[in-house]
C-alpha cells in the first residue's frame, strides 16, 4: 500500500475513493479508521458500522487505530474550547493518528476522506496534514475530493449505507440542528 486513506464514514469512502484510486491507481490504499470526534456513542457506531460495510464493498485493507468510543479523550483535547478552533483540534487528532498508522505500516502517505466536505475547512486540512506529514516523516497526499461529493449520497443509497446529518462531534450536532424550528425548545430557551 501506497496510502492510508483516514475515513470518517461509508458515504465519504464511497465518493472519495474513486477520485483517489484514479489518481494514485488500483490496489495502493489502505483505509484507516479512528474518530474519536464522533458522538453520540450511537452516532459513533451507526459510521462504524457504514465505514465497514463500504470498505467490505470496495474490497479495501482496513488499518484500525483506537476504535474505543471517545468522548473523553475528544474533550481532553479540547481543553475547554468548543467553539470554532476545536475543528483545528479535531482534523489533528485524526490525522496524526493517521500518520502514525501509516509509519507503523510502512505506508509511505496518508489522506482523509474529510477533503470531500464542502462544508469542512479545506485550506485548514491542507495545513494540518501538510504539518503532521513534517512531523511524521509520512507524505500528506492531497486530493480535492468536493467533486465526489454528491456522489457520495449517490453511493449511500445504492449501498444503503448510514448518512449522517452533521459532521460528527456534539458541537456540531448543535450547529446543524440549533436554528431548525422543528427542534427549537417548545418552552423557551430559558428551560422548564
Amino acid at each position: 500500500m501506497e496510502i492510508l486513506l483516514h475515513t470518517c464514514c461509508g458515504p465519504c469512502l464511497a465518493g472519495s475513493y474513486p477520485l483517489l484510486e484514479a489518481g494514485v491507481g488500483a490496489g495502493k490504499t489502505a483505509l484507516f479508521w479512528e474518530n474519536p470526534n464522533i458522538h453520540p456513542f450511537i452516532e459513533y457506531q451507526q459510521r462504524l458500522v457504514s465505514f465497514k460495510a463500504a470498505a467490505e464493498h470496495l474490497k479495501l485493507e482496513v488499518v484500525y487505530g483506537d476504535t474505543a468510543y471517545g468522548l473523553d479523550r475528544f474533550l481532553q483535547a479540547l481543553a475547554n474550547d468548543y467553539g470554532p478552533a476545536r475543528c483545528a483540534t479535531c482534523y489533528r487528532l485524526r490525522l496524526e493518528a493517521t500518520a502514525k498508522a501509516a509509519a507503523k505500516a510502512g505506508i509511505a502517505a496518508f489522506t482523509t476522506t474529510l477533503l470531500i466536505s464542502p462544508y469542512q475547512n479545506h485550506e485548514l486540512l491542507i495545513k494540518t496534514g501538510q504539518e503532521i506529514a513534517a512531523q511524521s516523516g509520512v507524505a500528506f497526499h492531497y486530493t480535492d475530493f468536493r467533486p465526489g461529493f454528491s456522489s457520495s449520497h449517490a453511493a449511500a443509497r445504492e449501498l444503503e449505507l448510514y448518512r449522517q446529518k452533521y459532521c460528527g462531534c456534539i458541537f456540531s450536532e448543535h450547529d446543524r440542528y440549533k436554528n431548525d424550528k422543528k427542534y427549537l425548545n417548545p418552552v423557551g430557551k430559558s428551560g422548564v
